[in-house]
């Protein structure tokens, strides 16, 4: 008869939660955009985002995936395994939690964030302060800042050399035949280059833009050339036909992000069940922790089913409330956000996906004046932000100390 350590079940049981709080709430990253234009429907997003979420974490995930998530705490100090297994389910609980909380009210925040502060917060009660890397943490909250900015700044010129190229021009229509596909085939080099990067997880920048990069560019520019010049939009507003031109691209984009969002975020809800698994297999844990597919399996599934059937909130919250959009404004946050992510990772500088995209909204807003944005919803959003941390490491904190006096 085979027997299964008791902790590595419940481990996978809030991973599972980890992976569908993750789907609730990042669910915004890809998809708010494309909802909040009229692109595609609610219904619609979510089972894109689902089938392209699951589809990136499993056939892309990483294969390895680090015990300690992004080196926040010294593992040399942990020495017991049982301290690596109560404090890797008390990390993701926490998370998880917060997510739940965030999610509820409709706020996009960081989901690797919120694990960070999970696995700061029991490694500080188990070996206090010094075992946190403090270097790494203020990269997290360099992130807080940089992110949105960045967003903004692009997204903000981006928009409007969209405006001042097609909408601004005596003939919209006829302007938006030329640059819509030069500005199709500059997102999608964009997008191949994150594809090498991100979800095929590619080392070389260079190489990934002049292979993966300018090939879809070309292509993308090539087939939306000629489908633009053959088809006859039947509306009497030229600003509507413009509209029209960009909305499906906006589809192409929103998919990207989720497949790439599966691909990365995963890592956030399998890596402290890989370290289980392996504390629980081979009893002991090593920095680096093989993933069977099995757990890559249950991370996309549980991100698909998150976003699936509480995804909802947040993507309201992004693509809604915020600031009014457009097809061609979603375009430019989705375009704007790949961009930064991009520049940012090539770099070496922290960014949140999650803060970016926020940011690119807002850049989107403020192109139209101040009073196009909702500063109410926006105060909420950044709150949330900064107390991610500090209200996940105290949730683990606790869970780790009642975890270690009942073992």
């Amino acid at each position: 008869m085979v027997t299964v350590d008791p902790w590595l079940l419940i481990t996978v049981a809030v991973g599972l939660f980890m992976a569908w709080t993750i789907g609730a709430n990042d669910a915004a990253n890809s998809m708010s955009t494309a909802v909040g234009a009229g692109a595609i429907t609610p219904k619609q997003a979510v089972l894109l985002a689902g089938f392209l979420e699951f589809t990136g974490a499993y056939l892309f995930g990483k294969s390895v995936t680090e015990t300690v998530r992004k080196g926040i705490i010294d593992p040399s100090k942990i020495t017991d395994p049982n301290v690596l297994i109560y404090g890797s389910v008390a990390a993701l609980l926490a998370a998880s939690i917060w997510l739940l909380i965030a999610t509820k009210y409709g706020l996009p925040v960081s989901t690797t964030h919120s694990i960070i502060g999970g696995i700061a917060g029991y490694g500080i009660v188990y070996a206090g302060l010094g075992i946190v890397n403090w270097g790494k943490m203020t990269q997290v909250v360099l992130s807080w800042i940089l992110s949105p900015i960045f967003g903004a700044i692009v997204a903000f010129l981006v928009f409007k050399a969209i405006t001042k190229s097609i909408f601004q021009r005596r003939s919209p229509m006829k302007s938006a035949r030329f640059w819509a596909p030069v500005w199709i085939g500059l997102a999608f080099v964009v997008v191949g280059t994150m594809f090498y990067l991100k979800v095929l997880h590619g080392k070389s920048l260079i190489h990934g833009a002049a292979i993966y990069g300018s090939s879809a560019g070309f292509v993308a520019f090539l087939i939306s050339f000629f489908l633009i010049k053959k088809k006859i939009f039947h509306v009497s507003d030229p600003y509507l036909g413009v509209e029209a031109i960009f909305r499906r691209v906006q589809v192409l984009t929103s998919g990207y992000v989720a497949l790439s969002h599966g691909a990365n975020d995963v890592a956030n809800a399998i890596g402290p069940v890989a370290a289980v698994y392996a504390v629980a297999t081979m009893g002991m844990a090593g920095m680096q922790v093989p993933v069977p597919r099995w757990i890559l399996a249950m991370g996309g599934l549980g991100i698909a089913v998150g976003v699936a059937t509480y995804g909802y909130r947040v993507m309201e919250t992004v693509g809604k409330r915020i600031t009014e959009l457009t097809n061609t404004r979603g375009f430019s946050i989705d375009f704007s956000a790949a961009t930064v992510v991009l520049v940012a990772s090539s770099l070496g500088m922290p960014i949140s996906t999650t803060h970016t995209v926020v940011g690119a909204v807002v850049g989107i807003g403020l192109a139209r004046g101040v009073k196009a944005i909702n500063k109410d919803i926006l105060k909420d959003i950044v709150i949330s932000w900064f107390v991610t941390v500090p209200v996940a490491a105290i949730i683990s904190g606790i869970l780790f100390k009642v975890l270690m006096l009942a073992g």
